[in-house]
């Protein structure tokens, strides 16, 4: 059984009540999804992780130079717990040296900064720099891809498998839209610090200046990453990421027939999502949302919230429509652990359950004194 919390405070016009009617006139009208010419695609909202549009979003693909987005992921961790530095040297083997495709030039036998490698691979797209990095942090890349693919099973990649750290066909080799934005949405998160180098036009190394691939970020202010890549069995491919207003999205298209066409159709995503949907940070993760009674604790009082911050993204012009309801468990017994479940947070839009959020104890209760249990015990049996 649940207690419908009645005072519980909410923010700006999102209401707490128990039921509502939604009349046939607040139905909500969102237009179609832009037509994108591509084999897969798929447009996420960074803080809610709402999919916004999407198309063959689990079919595997070859992702060519997308997969240095995983490659880079695995150094970022790697600089994390502190294995390397950036300031690290790396020895040029003649395998990076010679692998085809595109090059940040890199000289065999010649040493290179950890910074300087990354920057290769995330401005220049460099495939020699990326096996550089495989073989400093695993040896050699067979060990790297390992490295990639444990990671992308952390992450959920559910459809992916790695087996080199370039992106160059190999048998496989693949993975999908949605983990890719997956992976994206966790280098974004995770390594703010490192991300800025996505939204970096050019680098130059060994005094050869090139440019960045991602055409968006001379044409769109907002967008500050993430990748692209072309071979001919992928097609042209793009991850692309945008920050308009405070609320950011990522696309991803796979198999489009051109370079301008992956940024082109990449542009119609993120144009559309932030044309007709929005973004509200409801509620901040561990904030106490209400106190609640907890009988036969060393407390009588207990804080209740949500475990993380909750974003929500919606139609435009509807977040005076958004309704919350709270319920939390009637007669709450101690000892209660810090993180148990004790109710839920659900949020609707037009009679629809958008949001289910477990609500959790934001501290710890123990079990009160012998006098109190029968103190508590007598008040629970005139309830």
């Amino acid at each position: 059984m649940h207690l419908l919390i009645q005072n519980f405070k909410c923010l700006l016009a999102v209401l707490l009540l128990t039921g509502s009617v939604v009349h046939a006139n607040n139905t909500i009208m969102i237009p179609a999804t832009p037509s994108v010419a591509a084999k897969s695609f798929i447009l996420l909202d960074f803080n809610s992780a709402k999919v916004l549009a999407e198309k063959n979003v689990d079919v595997k693909l070859s992702p060519a130079s997308l997969t240095k987005i995983m490659t880079v992921y695995v150094i970022f961790k790697e600089l994390e717990s502190g294995r390397l530095t950036l300031d690290e040297k790396v020895t040029i083997s003649k395998k990076a040296w010679q692998t085809p495709g595109s090059r940040m030039f890199v000289e065999v036998n010649k040493q290179v900064a950890i910074e300087d490698l990354l920057q290769g691979v995330i401005i220049q797209s460099g495939n020699d720099a990326s096996v550089a990095l495989a073989e400093h942090v695993a040896g050699d890349e067979a060990t790297f891809a390992a490295m990639m693919n444990q990671h992308a099973e952390r992450l959920g990649m559910l459809n992916s498998h790695f087996q080199n750290s370039t992106g160059l066909p190999s048998d496989n080799h693949y993975t999908t839209a949605r983990d890719l934005v997956t992976l994206t949405r966790s280098v974004i998160n995770e390594f703010p610090e490192y991300y800025k180098w996505d939204s970096q036009k050019e680098f130059t190394y060994n005094n050869i200046t090139q440019s960045n691939r991602n055409k968006l970020l001379w044409r769109d202010k907002s967008v500050d990453g993430v990748k692209t890549g072309y071979t001919e069995g992928a097609g042209y491919c793009m991850v692309t990421s945008a920050l308009r207003e405070g609320t950011r999205l990522i696309s991803v298209v796979m198999g489009t027939a051109s370079a301008n066409a992956r940024a082109n159709e990449s542009q119609s995503l993120i144009n559309y999502g932030f044309r007709f949907f929005e973004t509200h940070k409801l509620y901040q993760g561990q904030e106490a949302l209400s106190n609640v009674r907890i009988w036969k604790g060393d407390s009588k009082e207990l804080l209740v919230g949500l475990q993380d911050d909750l974003y929500i993204t919606i139609p435009r012009r509807h977040y005076n429509d958004l309704k919350a309801e709270v319920r939390v468990d009637s007669k709450i017994i101690a000892p209660i652990k810090q993180g148990q479940v004790l109710g839920t947070v659900n949020v609707s839009l037009a009679g629809e359950v958008i949001v289910n959020k477990e609500l959790v104890a934001l501290q710890t209760v123990n079990k009160g004194s012998f006098v109190q249990n029968l103190y508590d015990e007598a008040l629970l049996l005139l309830e």
